[in-house]
């Protein structure tokens, strides 16, 4: 067998690097009516979105609890997503939704303190979980990323990575979340995770995830690894592992092209943070709860955004 070019490999890796690698791409003209009109429909589209998702799904099959009846999970649910979409606090839901909720099918008056129970409440994990997976839909060309979530304003994720929550998520090429995972887990561990989840083509992740045994797994459920290799790479290995940077080495360009349509994965995470704000729950289940309906609101305004694209054209 004859021997792999690990020295020539190496010697590219630090080349591909450097500022001017790339030809600039112009940057697409925006066109201001029609996003002023997108933004106007987006409100209504969004409470409709909340009503009708939140009531297809199903609550929680009850084990014969004692105590105090819970509130209907689907109506803390809904809670749940009009604060986030809104940016209530949940004092101003009450009242809002004292207005709202007719409209939402809430049949019953909500206080600040049981919109906040809600956020921890297992139950409404249970039915934004499952407004959540079916409500996305993939074009099958992942990216992935990890990115930390604020907790206060003074934080700066890049000056103090160990602060705050963590997430670890996948997106397509429409920056619509397939999969994620807020437990705080180093990110290349949560992501041997979540791709047991993932169906597609395939999937572009930074050197923090350049593991072989990951490649190795993502090759097992038949998408195609586009993993940004470490200048100490050797070309041995398996064969996912060699046939990708076999690719790489022998045509760079077009193996770059692809790779880096994982900036989508950044500019999730980039704009996600700007709209939404910081975390501000400090409990598990309700920084769930919290990321999940943030997510689930993100989701519906890409896929109700390329979904006019389609019938435009």
């Amino acid at each position: 067998m004859p021997e792999l070019p690990n020295k020539e490999f190496r010697q590219m890796i630090p080349l591909i690097r450097e500022k001017g690698f790339y030809e600039c791409e112009q940057p697409r003209p925006i066109s201001w009516p029609e996003y002023n009109r997108t933004e106007v429909e987006n409100a209504i589209e969004t409470l409709q979105f909340i009503r009708d998702s939140v009531d297809e799904a199903t609550l929680m099959p009850c084990k014969g609890k004692v105590g105090r009846p819970l509130t209907n999970p689907k109506n803390l649910a809904k809670a749940v997503l009009v604060c986030e979409a809104l940016g209530f606090t949940e004092r101003n839901a009450q009242g809002w939704l004292t207005i709202l909720g007719p409209f939402l099918g809430i049949n019953k008056k909500l206080d600040d303190r049981t919109i906040g129970d809600g956020y921890n409440k297992p139950e409404v994990v249970y039915v934004l979980k499952q407004v959540f997976e079916k409500e996305k839909n993939s074009d099958g060309r992942h990216c992935g990323d990890g990115t930390g979530l604020e907790t206060s304003r003074k934080q700066n994720y890049e000056s103090n990575k160990n602060a705050g929550e963590y997430m670890t998520s996948i997106v397509d090429s429409r920056e619509v979340v397939q999969t994620f995972d807020v437990s705080g887990e180093q990110e290349c561990r949560a992501m041997h995770k979540l791709i047991k989840d993932l169906y597609g083509g395939s999937i572009r992740l930074d050197a923090g995830f350049n593991d072989r045994k990951l490649v190795s797994e993502i090759a097992e459920r038949g998408m195609t690894a586009y993993v940004f290799p470490k200048k100490n790479n050797k070309l041995n290995g398996d064969f996912a592992w060699k046939l990708m940077y076999l690719e790489l080495f022998v045509d760079v360009m077009r193996w770059l092209t692809e790779y880096h349509i994982r900036s989508h994965s950044e500019s999730f995470h980039s704009s996600f943070k700007a709209r939404y704000g910081i975390i501000m729950k400090r409990r598990f289940t309700a920084i769930l709860n919290q990321v999940t309906a943030r997510i689930i609101l993100h989701n519906r305004r890409r896929i109700s955004y390329f979904t006019k694209l389609a019938s435009a054209n």
